[in-house]
């Protein structure tokens, strides 16, 4: 897919105080960060700083992808290396998918953008959606469907990117278009969001009073998720600040509950990947409740 021989480079962490010439830097400030081909310094990390290689991001890209089942037919692939590979931006089109944006007689393409770094000036930053334009700050000009932010150094889940992918690419292709849409456009204030999840996946029964109560840890995982898609797909992106969003839509929530569907706290052994046909079963479940209904109708 991408260009695998502008990223087949490593990265490695180097004594500042040994390089040549040497850096004029105070004392216990970190460690240098260079390329392990060209010895070419990329930037000053802290000495835990975890170094995670391009090539392994860009393979759970590339699966993540391949999974979606989107329409890879004429795809288009892009790949930029900037600041002699401090920073990296893949971009990916899919022609097959061409769509009419906000009920203009205009045709834009889908397409996917992932951006990430080895000097930590840029996260781990993925968009897909349909735009004319997009910015570092993930304001788009259109709609943006699917979103990841988070420092690259954390473990990079393929399932939960590969889930948000096919999500927006099921959005794209047609599949449930209506209905989806409609998803889409819909108001969910953070109360309704809070009901939803409260009655549905974050449900349990108190051990005590053996009543329906909400899982306080699980809800307040999910309505950051719902809040972190809200500002990110119907906001202004990282320009609001978190928590000052006041609701959002069903597609938020949908997305919210896809996320958490595949991207739980890792566990013991392979526990998590069983979890994962219950919990896709409980999201599923709240698909079809009267509380998700309700919504619609409101």
């Amino acid at each position: 897919m991408f260009n695998h021989e502008a990223l087949d480079f490593e990265v490695e962490k180097f004594n500042l105080f040994a390089y040549e010439p040497a850096y004029a830097v105070p004392p216990n400030i970190g460690v240098g960060l260079r390329r392990k081909d060209t010895k070419q310094p990329l930037g000053i990390v802290s000495e835990n700083y975890e170094i995670v290689q391009y090539m392994d991001i860009v393979d759970g890209v590339e699966q993540a992808i391949t999974r979606s089942g989107m329409d890879l037919y004429d795809a288009e692939y892009t790949t930029q290396v900037y600041d002699n590979g401090a920073k990296i931006e893949l971009t990916a089109k899919f022609p097959a998918h061409v769509q009419v944006i906000d009920n203009k007689n205009d045709a834009v393409i889908p397409e996917l953008k992932f951006r990430t770094s080895q000097n930590r000036t840029w996260a781990n930053n993925m968009m897909v959606g349909l735009w004319r334009s997009a910015c570092y700050n993930t304001l788009v000009n259109g709609d943006k469907l699917a979103y990841i932010y988070g420092r690259h150094t954390k473990n990079f889940n393929v399932d939960g990117f590969a889930t948000k992918i096919q999500k927006a690419g099921e959005f794209i292709a047609g599949d449930g278009m209506n209905e989806m849409r409609t998803w889409y456009d819909t108001k969910v204030t953070r109360s309704q969001a809070i009901d939803l999840f409260s009655k549905t996946l974050a449900r349990r029964t108190d051990n005590v009073t053996r009543k329906k109560v909400a899982n306080k840890v699980m809800l307040s995982n999910l309505m950051k998720t719902f809040d972190e898609e809200s500002r990110h797909l119907h906001g202004r992106g990282n320009y609001d600040k978190y928590s000052k969003t006041d609701g959002g839509t069903m597609w938020s929530a949908y997305n919210a509950a896809t996320w958490w569907s595949t991207h739980g706290q890792t566990r013991q052994g392979s526990s998590l990947h069983n979890a994962k046909p219950i919990r896709e079963e409980k999201v599923r479940k709240m698909l079809g409740s009267n509380t998700w209904k309700e919504l619609l109708d409101a």
